[in-house]
């Protein structure tokens, strides 16, 4: 009797661990980081653990990470692709809809003084001196942020 209680308890505690362990994999993703627009921050090679979160609990000052522009300097449009199969970009939120876009961006973009960054869409920017970001691409659209980096877990490359 004890023997078969001890045995539903183990199967008990290996199915929550493997359930865990799925809802971990869904919400948690590594990536490395390609490129140096992020430094001094994040070094190219670094490792960083990011949590997937939904647009309305992306604030200003993170650290996120997102999908690369494609051709044409357009954004994609549908699923995101597989975190394993695809080249990310990690940048800093620099506004969010109804935030005034910051004046190197409006420069750049030819925006006039005093837009503001329209619903659905962020500017991000590298904490780097050369990096390819809103400056050059304008708004990125929330639907594109794969998720929020949480800590950098290795560095270098």
């Amino acid at each position: 009797m004890r023997s078969r209680l001890l045995g539903r308890l183990l199967l008990l505690a290996v199915l929550l661990a493997a359930a865990a362990l799925l809802v971990a994999r869904r919400l948690l993703v590594v990536v490395r980081v390609r490129g140096s627009s992020m430094v001094p921050t994040l070094q190219p090679g670094d490792r960083v653990l990011l949590r997937r979160v939904p647009a309305e609990r992306l604030r200003r000052g993170q650290i996120v990470v997102l999908e690369s522009i494609g051709p044409g300097q357009r954004w994609g449009t549908g699923p995101l692709p597989d975190p394993a199969a695809a080249d990310w970009l990690v940048k800093r939120i620099a506004a969010m809809p109804g935030d005034p876009v910051p004046e190197e961006v409006a420069v750049q973009q030819g925006l006039p003084a005093g837009t503001v960054v329209p619903p659905g869409q962020l500017v991000v920017l590298g904490d780097g001196v050369r990096s390819s970001d809103s400056r050059v691409w304008g708004y990125v659209p929330f639907d594109r942020v794969l998720g929020v980096m949480l800590r950098a877990l290795i560095r270098g490359s």
